[in-house]
């Protein structure tokens, strides 16, 4: 087995075009037991690292006035699909300064002209 084909495997294909700065929703299988569902986590993407299989993004959310940040592999099996929800403008390549933010100011991003591909 050739290992260039093995890394070529693991990719995903249907990732869409996400920036730090979008609000995006991730579906991931959570397996509990024998039972395995699908999880929503949607939030601000706040990082991107790394270049490859290996590549990661950070997503932050508000659940009952806590920040929750989670890593996601973007090459994950476990991810189920991610959607772009809204596009944000930002100027930065980490958001890490939402994490002093409270309320409302925790979420606020700037919104960028954004229309969803129509689907056929």
């Amino acid at each position: 087995m050739n290992a260039v084909r093995v890394v070529e495997e693991g990719y995903k294909k249907d990732i869409p075009d996400f920036r730090v700065g979008d609000t995006v929703s991730v579906n991931m299988k959570i397996r509990e037991g024998e039972k395995e569902r699908i999880q929503t986590f949607t939030g601000v993407v706040i990082g991107r690292k790394g270049t490859g299989t290996r590549e990661t993004f950070m997503v932050r959310k508000i659940s009952y006035g806590i920040g929750v940040e989670k890593i996601f592999p973007l090459h994950s099996p476990l991810i189920e699909d991610i959607k772009v929800v809204k596009q944000g403008r930002v100027r930065r390549a980490k958001l890490y300064y939402l994490r002093g933010k409270k309320g409302k100011a925790a979420t606020k991003v700037k919104d960028k002209a954004f229309s969803q591909p129509q689907q056929q």
